[in-house]
């Protein structure tokens, strides 16, 4: 298992349910989505956002991208014809997103990039937000200028 995501210094408070107060949802109008080569991709701008993108709105056969290493946005590919696996530009794309939209992207070189099938994140009750935990994960590396 893999812990992933979270820098805490930018984790947004959410209501604890335990103190009677109710969950704080994120504000998803700044989240961001994009058409590429015919997928839908996703990704947040805020640990919330991520939280929500990686829990509630991928499917399972999604795809999920995260610099690794880093703190930065969680992306998903969507799947719905429940492909093995995406087409290289696509893959290389959500990669680069994910280092574009993180603390990785002044680095230089190739960046690894977590992905999983949405699946395998799971978000474990203790965790802060932006902060998840991957099952199962392979690796891809990526420039953030892919993006451009």
């Amino acid at each position: 298992r893999t812990e992933c995501g979270g820098d805490e210094s930018t984790y947004s408070r959410l209501a604890s349910k335990r103190a009677g107060a109710t969950e704080v949802r994120p504000n998803l109008a700044s989240m961001k989505t994009e058409q590429f080569e015919g997928f839908e991709i996703l990704y947040g701008t805020s640990a919330a956002q991520n939280d929500e993108i990686s829990t509630r709105l991928s499917e399972p056969d999604d795809f999920w991208f995260h610099a690794a290493g880093y703190a930065g946005s969680h992306v998903i590919v969507r799947n719905p014809d429940r492909l093995r696996e995406l087409p290289r530009s696509v893959e290389k794309r959500a990669a680069a997103l994910a280092i574009t939209n993180s603390k990785a992207k002044t680095a230089k070189g190739k960046i690894e990039v977590h992905v999983a099938w949405a699946r395998d994140v799971k978000k474990p009750k203790n965790f802060p937000p932006g902060k998840v935990l991957l099952n199962s994960h392979w690796s891809v590396k990526a420039y953030a200028s892919d993006a451009e």
